[in-house]
């Protein structure tokens, strides 16, 4: 078992803060502090947080009274997370197993060829421990962007995982062709599993009532997503976040074989300050001759409109945030230098369902954390409302977990990365780095 074999568990002592009274009926505390890029929290069914680093590779528990802090073992298989969207991402509980995703080197002896896996560890009580117990999934997609990552257990005992769409057709990756809404060729071609929701058993096989997509069954749920990082289950329903490109952050329902657009369409089909470059297939000039701008297509790159696409298989986002007319001027004097942070989406990161007694008004909303202004943000039952800024601090909000009486909302924040400031000017001076802050609710339910 290369690499497989968890850390005896270790106290690490973190002291909470004072709680300090903060908007809407709550007060905060620092619950833990100095983690490595906590990136999933989830409350566990032995009354502690469980939390992934995506840098740090280890699995930890957090007392949620506390703050006193357990490692579980760290993945030492794991790699990458200190600069991309990689490393140790999602965990889904269902104890004494643990799913947890994570980035790997499929193949050590030729230097590193990364990609993702999905495996099933094992957690002992008696010890505190995780000890691995079986791959589930391999050879999956990996970058060092939009990697998505979230793992969730379904109600109908499947697990769920997203994969963003690797970054394909932007950045340093811009001649990379999207394959967003590729099909599997085969019933092994993992390739076309970037920018996907994938369904599949806990022993990693794929279900037999999965949707039969370009005449193959896979693992293969949903298509055409970029970069989902949020998952979530409520009332039956599987509900996801996606990050926009500089508009149209989604909220979206997940339904088997469902074409969810992208890259095709940001949003919905409206036209509105959004079309399809596919720089990959510049002609005459070759991408490489090309210098990427997220301002200007050269006339050689191919466009596409959004009312142009068709696919019978095409669905509409619940929600979209970030929705801009034609001729938006995305220009902004006060980010330069960092011009994304003022586009009018709000990167989410993940997504929750509040279904808790604790906040009767909040019963049936999902909450969204967000990267760009560090706010959780509350959704009204069914999706489809304004979002509602609930939870405010300078920093980088990376997931949510709630408590079970409703009461508690734990907030994990990243170590460090661009916000914006109370000035609304970007700032990397964040003002809890690396932490899990519990928002308690004080007020009367």
């Amino acid at each position: 078992m290369r690499g497989l074999l968890l850390a005896a568990s270790t106290a690490v002592l973190l002291t909470c803060s004072p709680t300090v009274p903060a908007a809407g009926g709550f007060a905060m505390r620092v619950l833990a502090a100095g983690l490595r890029n906590p990136w999933e929290v989830l409350t566990g069914p032995d009354g502690w947080l469980w939390v992934t680093e995506r840098s740090g590779h280890r699995v930890l528990r957090i007392d949620p009274g506390t703050g006193a802090t357990r490692v579980a073992g760290t993945v030492t298989e794991a790699v990458g997370g200190t600069r991309g969207q990689d490393g140790l991402l999602g965990m889904a509980l269902r104890l004494p197993d643990v799913y947890l995703a994570y980035s790997y080197d499929a193949d050590p002896s030729a230097g590193m060829r990364e990609q993702f896996k999905i495996s099933d560890f094992r957690y002992d009580a008696s010890t505190g421990t995780l000890r691995h117990h079986a791959d589930l999934l391999t050879g999956l997609p990996a970058s060092p962007d939009h990697d998505a990552g979230r793992l969730v257990l379904g109600e109908d005992d499947k697990l769920y995982y997203t994969i963003g769409d690797q970054g394909n057709d932007q950045l340093d990756r811009f001649c990379l062709r999207n394959r967003a809404r590729d099909l599997p060729a085969g019933p092994r071609d993992r390739s076309a599993y970037q920018g996907k929701v994938l369904r599949l058993d806990r022993d990693g096989t794929v279900p037999a009532d999965n949707p039969v997509l370009g005449g193959v069954r896979t693992h293969v749920w949903s298509y055409g997503h970029r970069n989902p990082q949020g998952l979530v289950f409520g009332h039956g329903r599987l509900y996801s976040s996606e990050q926009g490109p500089k508009t149209d952050d989604e909220i979206n329902q997940i339904r088997p074989g469902g074409d969810y657009g992208w890259p095709r369409v940001a949003g919905r089909r409206d036209d509105k300050a959004y079309r399809y470059a596919d720089w990959s297939a510049s002609a005459p000039a070759p991408c490489s001759s090309l210098t990427y701008s997220d301002y200007t297509i050269p006339p050689s790159v191919p466009t596409y409109t959004e009312t142009g696409f068709t696919s019978p298989a095409y669905t509409d986002p619940l929600r979209t945030i970030g929705t801009v007319p034609d001729g938006y001027d995305f220009r902004d004097a006060r980010c330069t230098g960092a011009a994304n942070m003022c586009w009018p989406t709000v990167a989410p990161s993940s997504l929750d369902f509040y279904d808790a007694p604790g906040i009767p008004a909040w019963r049936g909303s999902l909450l969204m954390p967000a990267l760009k202004d560090g706010t959780v943000y509350r959704i009204p039952p069914g999706g489809a409302g304004d979002p509602v800024a609930e939870l405010h601090t300078v920093d980088r909000y990376r997931d949510v977990a709630i408590s079970p009486d409703g009461r508690t909302v734990f907030v994990a924040t990243d170590p460090s990365g661009t916000t914006l400031g109370r000035d609304g000017r970007p700032t990397t001076n964040l003002e809890h780095p690396g932490a899990i802050l519990a928002y308690h609710h004080t007020a009367p339910s």
